[in-house]
């Protein structure tokens, strides 16, 4: 008992002795500013105009359709009004006799203003209208159409990119809360669990890892967010997955693991953080998207595994439990990838929690219940 409380105390410690920053938020954002970035810079922006509206926020979408159309009736408006009165054909100045108008019923700026509108949106009502006496007001109407056309073009389609942009599809991809560190294939392994909420699958998927730390050269120069590869398999490869089902990947600690040196005591000291990024192209879109999320050295649990989710039901149907997407049990696990190559150790540490496997020959319908009280003895 006391071994347990010195082991949580340590822990709690050691969590806290060190700030877990992230630069991958668990929903896939990346944790970063720059600053002192050249004046000139922001040009780049302007250049890229198309990819600087598609990226910002909705609020300022909104802001720019409203201004957009508004901001045209206006400026054009005050053309039309502008034309009218120096035609003199607002309503109450003195006409001469015989006078042609160039634009019928314009009395002041609303009235010019709601011109505009009409005429740009196609919706006229029939009181004002032109005359077609003036070269100026037909050469006007051609510019306000075209541009008209121009900006109802860029803003659907600036909408309709923003909706389907392939980050949406990624928000129906979501990973475990936690990663576990347990035997798998005689082999110590760390493991993570994705699943796919969509029944349509990402084809061409793949998935890697990059572990984020602060190394040092032999020079003494310090390199921070040093990045280091990451591998992640699953039974039936790593690339091209078929990704209709939640899949548990894992990374095998062996002699080339950046978790090599790593312990179950050892590991919440680690300012580590562990990136993973899964990529595949969406099929009902044909759009590649890339989901990511993070794991701090408080997210990373030794010596537990994940619960079973997916059973088939008695109507031969396949059937996943989410209620124990992210649940863990505590299962025997060696202290560090040493001390199972050592074979004492390994017997020693093996010989607890033993479990029993499911015979299942014939492929039995079973479910999720059965597997987890089997998981649980």
């Amino acid at each position: 008992m006391l071994q347990f409380i010195h082991k949580e105390v340590h822990d709690h410690v050691a969590e806290h002795r060190i700030p877990q920053t992230r630069l991958v938020t668990k929903d896939g954002h990346c944790n970063i500013e720059f600053s002192n970035v050249a004046y000139h810079s922001h040009f780049a922006y302007l250049m890229d105009f198309w990819t600087t509206f598609v990226e910002i926020r909705w609020r300022f979408v909104i802001l720019s359709f409203v201004a957009a159309f508004t901001g045209s009736w206006f400026v054009f408006g005050l053309l039309w009004y502008f034309i009218a009165k120096s035609n003199g054909d607002l309503e109450g100045e003195n006409v001469p006799d015989g006078h042609l108008k160039c634009i019928e019923n314009i009395n002041g700026l609303t009235s010019a203003f709601l011109y505009s509108l009409e005429t740009q949106t196609t919706i006229g009502y029939g009181g004002r209208a032109l005359t077609g006496h003036c070269a100026q007001t037909v050469a006007l109407l051609v510019v306000q159409s075209l541009m008209g056309a121009i900006i109802n073009c860029f803003m659907c389609g600036l909408i309709l990119a923003k909706i389907s942009l392939p980050k949406n599809r990624a928000k129906t991809v979501t990973f475990s809360d936690t990663a576990v560190i347990c035997l798998k294939n005689q082999t110590l392994c760390l493991q993570i669990r994705v699943a796919n909420l969509r029944k349509t699958l990402l084809i061409g998927s793949h998935i890697y890892g990059k572990l984020l730390k602060t190394s040092v050269t032999l020079d003494g120069e310090p390199i921070i967010l040093d990045q280091v590869n990451v591998d992640f398999l699953v039974d039936a490869g790593k690339d091209n997955l078929f990704f209709i089902c939640p899949l548990t990947l894992y990374h095998v600690i062996d002699t080339s693991s950046p978790f090599l040196e790593m312990t179950a005591d050892t590991l919440q000291q680690h300012n580590i953080e562990l990136v993973v990024f899964l990529e595949g192209m969406a099929e009902s879109t044909s759009s590649s998207c890339q989901v990511r999320t993070s794991y701090i050295p408080s997210e990373i649990q030794w010596g537990y595994c994940f619960l079973p989710i997916i059973s088939r039901n008695k109507g031969g149907k396949y059937h996943v439990d989410f209620s124990n997407f992210s649940q863990t049990v505590p299962v025997a696990t060696p202290h560090c990838h040493s001390c199972y190559l050592n074979q004492l150790n390994k017997d020693l540490a093996l010989h607890q929690h033993a479990q029993q496997g499911i015979d299942n020959p014939g492929f039995e319908v079973v479910t999720t219940e059965d597997l987890v009280n089997n998981v649980q003895k």
